[in-house]
């Protein structure tokens, strides 16, 4: 009998445990469940905004500070955890200050990052790309002789081993490097380049800035590359500066080396050595000319094949045809 009533006991405890179990799995169930389809949203969202932040602080040098902020709050931290008031205390009023001063730390990376965003494929929707843009023949007449031209003066730079700088802007205007240079205005060809860009010429020592298949200003200057420290060396300024150019910008930079006359193009941040007169003119038709959209022409059935649906007195003044011709 005594056993008996222990396992009688046993057994209860168990149930009791097991319901206890079902309890908490019922309230962590209940406590998941009232989750939303704006609340999977949101979670996405915030999880790409993280991603895109840590991807732009690794290819700038906000990487450093980001890790010395992280150190800095790790220390309040460990103050707190201590009691060490004073110092707690200091930290705590830099940090009150934090957000303003991590905005005019990053503000170059922060402007950058906008600017990316504005250059984004969320701009390139319809109605948002419509608004201030231009179709496919105005931008064909802007550019078919500029092209013709840069092209016909880069080869012609690299015949000489004459060094050039050559900025097409595009979407994103460039109104600080052109402050900085000599506004001309002109229509370009291969005769005005080679001025421009002859070594004893008072503008040769920049860059040429165009816009809407006109040489816009000379002599302008052009911001450093991010890391600097991580291009080859035997690249020159020119070749550092029209990759500084194409990070801050969509611009397409040209490139003429000045020691062995190598045509190259820089944009979003890569450059490519080695182009020709054929390659060049092919590159910047590619990327300034944009195509026309085809229209699907409607095709018509051949004329020896009838339709599949045709009325009943088209039917029979068809087998009439057919029969009068097969009599003849």
């Amino acid at each position: 009998m005594l056993c008996y009533n222990y396992n009688n006991t046993a057994i209860y405890r168990k149930a009791e445990t097991v319901l206890e179990n079902l309890y908490t799995l019922r309230s962590l169930i209940t406590s998941i469940l009232p989750i939303t389809f704006w609340d999977i949203l949101d979670i996405d969202v915030l999880a790409v905004i993280l991603y895109k932040g840590i991807s732009i602080v690794k290819e700038t040098r906000a990487g450093g500070l980001l890790k010395g902020i992280a150190v800095l709050v790790i220390a309040y931290l460990l103050m707190e955890l201590f009691q060490m008031k004073a110092m707690a205390y200091i930290m705590k009023s830099v940090f009150n200050i934090g957000l303003l001063a991590l905005i005019i730390l990053f503000q170059p990376e922060l402007r950058r990052a906008i600017e990316k965003m504005g250059r984004s494929k969320l701009t390139k929707m319809p109605f948002i790309s419509s608004i201030g843009s231009e179709n496919s023949d105005t931008a064909a007449s802007k550019w078919n002789d500029a092209i013709e031209a840069i092209c016909d003066a880069c080869e012609d730079l690299s015949a000489t081993t004459t060094g050039a700088l050559i900025v097409i802007e595009r979407e994103s205007k460039l109104g600080e490097q052109i402050d900085t240079g000599t506004i001309l205005n002109a229509k370009p060809s291969k005769e005005l380049f080679g001025n421009i860009f002859w070594k004893n010429t008072p503008l040769h020592d920049g860059a040429v800035i165009m816009r809407d298949g006109y040489i816009l200003a000379a002599a302008c200057f052009l911001p450093k590359p991010q890391k600097e420290e991580t291009i080859n060396k035997a690249l020159g300024s020119r070749h550092r500066a029209a990759i500084g150019m194409s990070e801050n910008s969509d611009a397409i930079v040209i490139v003429v080396s000045e020691e062995t006359g190598v045509i190259s193009i820089a944009e979003n941040g890569s450059l490519e050595r080695g182009f020709t007169r054929d390659s060049l003119k092919k590159y910047l038709r590619d990327r300034l000319i944009p195509e026309k959209p085809q229209r699907t022409a409607r095709t018509l059935p051949p004329a020896d094949k009838k339709p599949l649906f045709i009325g009943r007195k088209r039917k029979e003044k068809a087998e009439e045809v057919s029969s009068n011709e097969k009599n003849n």
